[in-house]
């Protein structure tokens, strides 16, 4: 399943594809300034090394997620599980935007 396109509008309870892409966009220019902030402030510390750099890694496989739902967006999957291949309903979209399952999938995931 895809997102309806922004031209004719989605189904209800469905993203379209313009809301989809401004949704990943802010989602990427926060994390970047994120990377951004962590970056400068392990500066000169040595003590907090550790957890700077978790930060660091989490921050940049956030923004590789991000990156792959553009993917999905242009291929037209976007929006559709990757477990179980129903749509991933929008309002779980609206929160992380760069999900790939529906929360029963990734319930059983974990």
């Amino acid at each position: 399943m895809t997102l309806g396109s922004a031209a004719s509008g989605a189904a209800p309870g469905r993203l379209t594809d313009h809301e989809a892409r401004q949704r990943l966009e802010h989602e990427r220019e926060s994390r970047l300034t994120q990377l951004k902030a962590i970056e400068a402030a392990g500066v000169g510390q040595q003590a907090s090394d550790d957890l700077l750099a978790s930060q660091r890694a989490s921050t940049r496989g956030v923004l590789k997620e991000i990156d792959a739902a553009f993917e999905r967006l242009a291929a037209g999957t976007y929006g559709s599980c990757q477990g179980c291949g129903g749509a991933i309903p929008a309002e779980r979209l609206e929160i992380l935007p760069y999900t790939r399952h529906c929360v029963g999938c990734r319930s059983s995931a974990t």
